[in-house]
């Protein structure tokens, strides 16, 4: 979101959203690569600011039918944008992030957060957020193993969804880890 003008982007995620009939989940992040950022004009110490008026920004063009913003990093009169989301009020944000104030940052401005698999204790983390919530937020993680015992452990802390990244490679290497997945799921469910 740092690098993407905000009315431009609640008009293709509304379009897209629109088009498909509602099946579109919408995943920002504040970024990590501070030559990139600063390439998009964004000053890396002021990111997560700039993220959350953005995504604040859009919210509300998908929700008003004349639109304004007046924030610190955004600020616009009176738009109109259409078409609107086919999703009410809008399609899920999904925070993506898993630095020490992302909860902050879910529980602001997002519907789900989705942090990577880096070996932190996820559970415990999503445990503190459901905690702190005063709404339903989904926990979906990023990266997760092809390990029962590490899926069975996200299942009980109460993870519905996981996403298992797969090679850019040929068709072997696709089909081993493919197959690899739905092993670990299967013994996962007992089968």
């Amino acid at each position: 979101m740092i690098e993407r003008d905000p009315i431009i982007t609640a008009k293709e995620v509304a379009s897209i959203d629109h088009l498909s009939g509602g099946r579109l989940e919408f995943g920002v992040g504040a970024g990590w690569n501070r030559e990139e950022m600063e390439n998009h004009g964004t000053d890396p110490r002021v990111r997560m600011a700039v993220m959350a008026e953005r995504v604040e920004a859009m919210k509300a063009i998908w929700t008003q039918d004349e639109a304004s913003y007046h924030g610190k990093h955004v600020d616009f009169e009176r738009i109109w944008s259409w078409p609107k989301p086919a999703q009410r009020p809008h399609p899920p944000v999904l925070v993506g992030g898993n630095g020490p104030t992302v909860l902050d940052r879910v529980l602001s401005f997002g519907d789900a957060w989705m942090p990577n698999n880096t070996g932190e204790d996820i559970p415990a983390r999503a445990r503190e957020l459901w905690a702190r919530a005063d709404r339903r937020i989904e926990v979906i993680v990023m990266g997760a193993p092809a390990k029962p015992a590490v899926l069975e452990e996200l299942q009980k802390a109460g993870v519905r969804r996981v996403v298992r990244w797969i090679p850019s490679a040929t068709q072997g290497p696709v089909e081993r880890a493919l197959e690899r997945w739905e092993d670990a799921i299967a013994e996962l469910n007992g089968e």
